[in-house]
C-alpha cells in the first residue's frame, strides 16, 4: 500500500474542527510523517492507533508544523514504545521540542539528525535543501522505487523549488496567501498561483497545495493554480487520503 493521508492542511492556527501541517505517508508497510502540527496527532492516531511511526520529517520550528510531536513523544514514553524514532529536523526545531517537555524528551526514546541531508532511511532516499522564510526551513524529497514524493514546508519563491520537486509524482506545495504577501518586500510563502509556476517548471505529475490561511477559498486556489500547471491539482483537506500508485488523481 502506498498513499498519503492529510492529517491537516491548515496554516497559523487550526480551524475550528481543523489541524495544521501534517501528512502520513504510506509504502509498502513504512510509515513516516511530514510535520504535525497543531490537531494533528489525534488523526494521526486514527490511522495508527499504536502511534507506531518509522520516521517523523519536521520542516522548521513553527508549531503549525511540529507542536504535535511533543504528544507523540508522550505517548511513545508512557506506553513504553522501546524502539528508536529517527526525527528529521532543522536545530531550532529540536529546541522547541526539549523546552516544550523536558523530561518526556529526555526519557523518550528519539534520534534527532539534523536537515538539511542526504540519508537513507527504509526505502527511501532523503535530499532535502534550505528553502526562504522566516526561520531556517527545509524542504522535504522522497525517492523510493516507483515513487517521488516532494514537500516545500513553508517557502518563498527560490529557485530550489525547481529542484526538489523535479518530475515528482506528487509535490505537496505552501500555499498560504491567495495574493503574495507582503505586497512589497521578501516573500516567504506562496500562492497558489506562485505553487503551480514552480511545479510546472519542476514538470511534477501531481500539485498537492496545502497549507491555507484560515478563510482561504480552496476552490479559488486550485482555479488559479490550473492557469498555470498543465498537471493534476487538487487542494489538501483534512483527511484527505491519496493512492500513490496512481499517477493521476481519480475524478
Amino acid at each position: 500500500m502506498r498513499r498519503l493521508t492529510v492529517l491537516g492542511s491548515g496554516a497559523a492556527w487550526p480551524e475550528a474542527g481543523g489541524a495544521t501541517s501534517g501528512y502520513l505517508l504510506e509504502y509498502d508497510g513504512f510509515r513516516a510523517v511530514l510535520d504535525l502540527g497543531y490537531g494533528t496527532l489525534s488523526r494521526l492516531l486514527q490511522r495508527c492507533p499504536d502511534g507506531h511511526l518509522d520516521a517523523v520529517f519536521l520542516t522548521h520550528e513553527h508549531p503549525d508544523h511540529c507542536a504535535d510531536i511533543s504528544g507523540l513523544l508522550r505517548l511513545r514514553h508512557y506506553r513504553g514504545i522501546t524502539e528508536e524514532l529517527p526525527v528529521y529536523g532543522t536545530a531550532g526545531t529540536f529546541e522547541q521540542i526539549r523546552h516544550a517537555d523536558p523530561a518526556t524528551a529526555r526519557a523518550a526514546n528519539w534520534v534527532p539528525h539534523e536537515l538539511p541531508q542526504y540519508s537513507r532511511i527504509g526505502p527511501f532516499e532523503l535530499e532535502s535543501m534550505s528553502l526562504p522564510h522566516h526561520v531556517p526551513n527545509a524542504g522535504i524529497r522522497l525517492i523510493a522505487p516507483g515513487l517521488v514524493v516532494a514537500y516545500t514546508g513553508d517557502t518563498g519563491p527560490d529557485p530550489a523549488l525547481e529542484i526538489l520537486g523535479a518530475h515528482a509524482d506528487l509535490y505537496l506545495m505552501d500555499a498560504t496567501h491567495e495574493q503574495p504577501h507582503p505586497a512589497d518586500g521578501p516573500q516567504l510563502v506562496l500562492t497558489a498561483r506562485q505553487a503551480a509556476i514552480w511545479a510546472a517548471r519542476a514538470r511534477a505529475h501531481r500539485l498537492l497545495l496545502t497549507h491555507f490561511w484560515p478563510g482561504t477559498d480552496r476552490g479559488r486556489a486550485i482555479r488559479q493554480a490550473q492557469e498555470h500547471f498543465p498537471g493534476d491539482v487538487r487542494a489538501a483537506t483534512d483527511g484527505l487520503v491519496i493512492d500513490l500508485d496512481q499517477r493521476r488523481y481519480r475524478v
